[in-house]
């Protein structure tokens, strides 16, 4: 057996682990290199006007760039991480490079820098890359929720969800996961444009994302415990339910919570207000120290998840071995 494996842990692997998180803490996503999840996007550009024509409709065309894009990413992963001598850097990168907690909290900081100095229309125009909402009119107290809102629900979709797959099954499921996550991001409005086209994509990015919301909430429930804000996890799950999505609203309404704001409320999407259901304690009101709550507790339930994934997946793995 390899001297990096101990009992009761996958050494080598927890050491790959926690050099992904560090990686992204340190580095983010450089704009200037190529990024794997661009590479996706381009080809699922490339799929769309395929899946659309489809012969037998554009529901079927969505299921097949769904797979045809999920089992082309771990095929190509697989390939890039056997390769002599370069396969352990690539599996590393691309473990790295599947984790976008660090980009999204520089960004977040970033705005609230912006909002700190009395810059909003620049703060507007930084925060409109990070939400799909519509950020042209919004004053100091609205970029602030749009910033809270978007650091709770991306800490699932862009650093628990994705490490949970790498923690337990490595880069190719990590890399399957984030393909479907691109299709969701991509095709998954509820417009009359996408919705055949995007179901299979949004229905599947629902599945493979329902136990990593449900361990955010919990991540971040035992951030309040230690920063002595308790909250009845009943109340949060009644509240995680009133979401359209069956997952995004289990790591806002614990983030609320902890940071005692109110998330949710009317917001303009592509020129219509949706009434969004509201989440935490109604009527506490936004400012630049409440989104610096919710950033501390995002980074704390990221250190508390590192931990809990990393010695997971090493037994899971020596687990397999034995």
């Amino acid at each position: 057996m390899n001297t990096l494996y101990a009992w009761p842990y996958n050494l080598s692997l927890a050491i790959f682990l926690l050099g992904c998180v560090l990686l992204d803490a340190l580095f983010g996503d450089p704009e200037e290199w190529p990024h794997p999840v661009r590479l996706q996007g381009a080809v699922l550009r490339r799929l769309e006007p395929w899946a659309r024509s489809f012969c037998l409709g554009p529901g079927l065309g969505g299921f097949l760039a769904v797979s045809i894009l999920a089992l082309g990413s771990m095929v190509v992963v697989w390939v890039l991480t056997r390769l002599p001598f370069l396969g352990e850097l690539a599996a590393l990168y691309l473990g790295y490079a599947g984790l976008a907690l660090g980009c999204l909290v520089r960004e977040v900081t970033h705005v609230l820098s912006l909002v700190d100095d009395g810059r909003l229309i620049a703060a507007r125009d930084r925060l409109a890359t990070l939400v799909s909402r519509e950020t042209d009119s919004m004053d100091e107290e609205e970029i602030c929720r749009a910033l809270g809102e978007t650091l709770a629900e991306n800490f699932n979709d862009g650093f628990v969800a994705p490490f949970f797959w790498l923690a337990l099954f490595g880069p190719m499921a990590l890399w399957g996961y984030k393909a479907v996550s691109t299709i969701d991001s991509m095709w998954g409005y509820r417009t009359q444009s996408l919705a055949r086209l995007g179901f299979v994509g949004a229905r599947a990015d629902d599945l493979l994302a329902w136990i990593p919301a449900r361990l955010s909430a919990v991540l971040l429930y035992c951030v309040g415990l230690m920063q002595g804000r308790f909250f009845s996890w009943q109340k949060m799950m009644m509240e995680a339910r009133t979401m359209d999505s069956p997952n995004a609203g289990w790591p806002m309404s614990a983030a609320a919570h902890v940071a005692q704001v109110s998330m949710g409320g009317p917001t303009t999407y592509h020129g219509e207000i949706k009434e969004k259901p509201w989440l935490g304690p109604v009527g506490q009101a936004w400012s630049t120290d409440a989104v610096r709550r919710i950033r501390k507790s995002v980074i704390m339930a990221a250190f508390l998840g590192t931990l809990f994934l990393t010695v997971a997946g090493s037994f899971l793995s020596w687990w397999s071995l034995g």
